[in-house]
C-alpha cells in the first residue's frame, strides 16, 4: 500500500478499530478516514452508498461491529446477527461496487465449533456446532468471512479475513453489562479492592467516569453496596459493631469477596490490541486472499490471529488480583456459563508471515490497568 492510498478504517473509534489507526499513523501511513456513529450509520444501506461515492476509500479496515462478552450475546441476541449482517453485507458490497484494491475484515475466534480440535486451525470452520451462548455473533461473522470469499471467487476481489483472538488494550469495554471478560475482571476487581480499603472517593470517581444502571457517584453508599453485590462484590458482615452509625466503617480485606461468572477452569487466549493492529498491517502489506487460498484451500481465505498461547481464566484473574492490588478472597458462580471450554488458535498461518513477538499478558494486564487508573482519575 502507498503511504498516501486514502484508508477507510470502519469502526476507527472502538478499541480494535483505533488499534489499527494509531498503528497505521505510526507505520507513516497519512490518508486516513473514518466516521464517527453520528456521522454515519452502517446498517443504512443509503447512507453507507453515499459515503462510498463521495470518499472513494482505496483501502477498507472492516472493524465495526457490535460486541460484547457472554452477557451481551445471550441477551440482545436479536441485535447482534441483525446489527452485524447489515454492516458487512453494506461496506462488503460498496467495496466491490466501487472498486476498492483490497479490504480486510475482522472476524473473531467465536466462529469456530465448540468442540473442535486445538489448537484451532481455520480448517475447523463450519465443522460443527456453536456455542449457544454467543451463536448469532458467530454466525454472523462467518457470514462476514463467506460474504469476502464469495466476492473473491466471483468477482476476483482481494478481500482477506482475519479472525482475531480475546483481544484488550486502550478503549476496551469496560461496562460490566456489555464488556468481555477481561475488562469485566478488570474493573471488577478494582472496585473490589476500593471497597477493601474504603476508598470510596475512587468508587465515586469510578462511577461517575462508567455510571452502571443510573448509579453513579452521587449516590448513596447503600445504592452502591447494592450495586456491586449485584456484580459479585460483596461486603459480607463484620463482628465489629461499635461504630455501627459511622458511614464507612473500616473493615478487614477478608470480608470483601469477588464472585467471578463460571467456573474458572475454562481456556482463553489473550492478545493486546496493539499486537493483532501490527499483525493486521502486515497482513494488508504482504498477503493477497489468492496467496492464502493456495496456501491452504480454495475455501480459506480468512487466517487466524493470536498468541498461541492460553490460560485459565482463573490463571487470568489471578494476574488481575496481583496487579490492582486486591487482598480478597474469588469466589467461582458455577451455575453461570461458562462458554467454550478452550479457544486456543492455531497461527502457523500468522507466524509465516513473520509475526512472532507478542506483548506478554502480565505486561499488558499491568499497561491497561494504569490506563484505566488514568482514565478515573481525570474524571
Amino acid at each position: 500500500m502507498d503511504k498516501s492510498a486514502k484508508i477507510y478504517v470502519a469502526g476507527h473509534t472502538g478499541m480494535v478499530g483505533s488499534a489499527i489507526t494509531r498503528t497505521l499513523r505510526r507505520e507513516g501511513y497519512t490518508n486516513i478516514i473514518g466516521k464517527t456513529l453520528l456521522e454515519l450509520d452502517l446498517t443504512s444501506q443509503q447512507e453507507v452508498a453515499d459515503f462510498f461515492e463521495t470518499e472513494k476509500p482505496e483501502y477498507v479496515v472492516l472493524a465495526a461491529a457490535k460486541v460484547g462478552g457472554i452477557m451481551a450475546n445471550n441477551t440482545y441476541r436479536a441485535q447482534f446477527i441483525y446489527e452485524n449482517l447489515m454492516i458487512e453485507a453494506n461496506i462488503i458490497h460498496q467495496s466491490y461496487l466501487h472498486g476498492v484494491k483490497k479490504l480486510l475484515f475482522l472476524g473473531s475466534s467465536c466462529i469456530y465449533p465448540k468442540n473442535a480440535p486445538q489448537p484451532l486451525k481455520e480448517e475447523s470452520l463450519l465443522t460443527g456446532e456453536l456455542e449457544q451462548t454467543n451463536e448469532p455473533y458467530a454466525i454472523a461473522k462467518i457470514a462476514g468471512i463467506k460474504l469476502c470469499e464469495s466476492y473473491f471467487r466471483q468477482y476476483g476481489c482481494n478481500f482477506i479475513s482475519v479472525m482475531p483472538t480475546n483481544l484488550y488494550g486502550p478503549n476496551d469495554n469496560y461496562n460490566l453489562e456489555t464488556s468481555h471478560v477481561l475488562p469485566a475482571i478488570i474493573r471488577k476487581m478494582h472496585l473490589a479492592r476500593c471497597l477493601e480499603t474504603s476508598a470510596w472517593d475512587e468508587i465515586r470517581k469510578d462511577l461517575n467516569n462508567r455510571p452502571i444502571n443510573g448509579i453513579t457517584g452521587s449516590s448513596t453508599d447503600e445504592e452502591i453496596l447494592q450495586l456491586l453485590n449485584k456484580y459479585g462484590i460483596s461486603l459480607e458482615p463484620a463482628d465489629q459493631t461499635e461504630n455501627s452509625s459511622t458511614s464507612h466503617v473500616p473493615r478487614p480485606s477478608s470480608f470483601v469477596t469477588l464472585t467471578l461468572w463460571g467456573t474458572g477452569q475454562v481456556y482463553r487466549e489473550f492478545m493486546h490490541v496493539d499486537d493483532m493492529a501490527s499483525a493486521c498491517i502486515k497482513v494488508m502489506e504482504e498477503l493477497d486472499v489468492a496467496e492464502l487460498a493456495a496456501r491452504i484451500a480454495p475455501n480459506i481465505t480468512f487466517l487466524n490471529i493470536g498468541t498461541g498461547e492460553d490460560q485459565t481464566i482463573e490463571a487470568i484473574a489471578g494476574k488481575v488480583k496481583t496487579v490492582v492490588g486486591f487482598t480478597g478472597e474469588i469466589h467461582w458462580d458455577n451455575t453461570k456459563p461458562d462458554g467454550t471450554l478452550k479457544k486456543l488458535m492455531d497461527v502457523s498461518q500468522l507466524r509465516a508471515l513473520g509475526v512472532t513477538e507478542f506483548l506478554s499478558i502480565e505486561d499488558g494486564i499491568r499497561s491497561v490497568y494504569q490506563q484505566y487508573n488514568q482514565t478515573v482519575s481525570n474524571t
